[in-house]
């Protein structure tokens, strides 16, 4: 029996435990190490990464391409745009972000009002996550919406857009609900993320109390029809109950029950 006075050894990359859970996530645990640093891979792995998550943040969005793939889906698409001027503005102006141009607000009247349902495809923080994730889950949703006799706006196609821009358009579309499927913020784990954000009665200047989320939809993370049908959930939920956020009801199956006391 070993000594429980001895401090335990260190666990390191060869111990099984830590090996196991290697191939069961994209976190960077059980590295090893090389004299007092990261073992040559690691570290260029690490380099790699941060790259990557420096370009899924400047990248800008190719909204023709996005419309092009929509199209190939049967759904019809509007570009808009935000306040914003470029890039730089984008990250350090959120507010503007959330805002749209003026030239795209009278777009968007042209289409409205009167829709269950509005889908808005927005670059967010990584142009990445959206070029990879974004129609496949826009598709795959609408199909949903379509099945449930719903009606559906025109998809909007957001560029330098922040969550809350899904408010205005929203409310210029006339829509009882919006969905913004966004560019998640990359780490560097992963920087191809979407974030799918449901409202119910969206209206400029809601809190982000009012907005229901879904996170970690790409191959890595949550499925696009797994999402999708978390989304359908929700809608559900508000169209039912007239709201959404901290005030919706839901009680997902999916999710785990709570444990009985053990004192019952």
């Amino acid at each position: 029996m070993s000594d429980p006075t001895e401090p335990a050894k260190p666990a390191h990359a060869g111990t099984p435990t830590l090996r196991d859970l290697r191939g069961l996530t994209q976190a960077r645990i059980a590295l090893g190490a090389h004299g007092a640093g990261l073992p040559t891979g690691a570290a260029l792995a690490f380099g790699l990464d941060h790259a990557r998550a420096r370009e899924a943040v400047w990248t800008p969005l190719d909204a023709a391409a996005i419309r092009a793939a929509l199209r190939a889906q049967g759904l019809e698409s509007v570009e808009v745009r935000s306040a914003v001027s470029d890039r730089t503005e984008y990250l350090r102006r959120p507010d503007r972000g959330r805002s749209l141009a003026p030239e795209s607000a009278t777009v968007l009247d042209e289409h409205g009002p009167g829709f269950d349902v509005a889908i808005v495809i927005a670059d967010g923080l990584s142009a990445t996550a959206v070029a990879l994730n974004a129609v496949p889950a826009a598709a795959a949703l609408a199909a949903r919406v379509r099945r449930a006799g719903w009606s559906l706006a025109p998809v909007v196609v957001a560029s330098q857009g922040r969550v809350a821009i899904g408010d205005p358009i929203g409310a210029r579309l006339g829509a009882r609900c919006v969905v913004v499927l966004i560019g998640e913020r990359p780490g560097l784990s992963a920087s191809d993320s979407l974030g799918c954000y449901v409202t119910f009665g969206p209206e400029p200047g809601l809190a982000d109390s009012r907005r229901n989320c879904i996170s970690n939809i790409r191959e890595g993370g949550l499925s696009v029809e797994a999402a999708a049908g978390q989304m359908e959930a929700l809608l559900r939920a508000m169209l039912a109950q007239g709201t959404s956020g901290v005030a919706l009801r839901r009680e997902d199956p999916a999710e785990p029950k709570a444990l009985p006391d053990a004192r019952d």
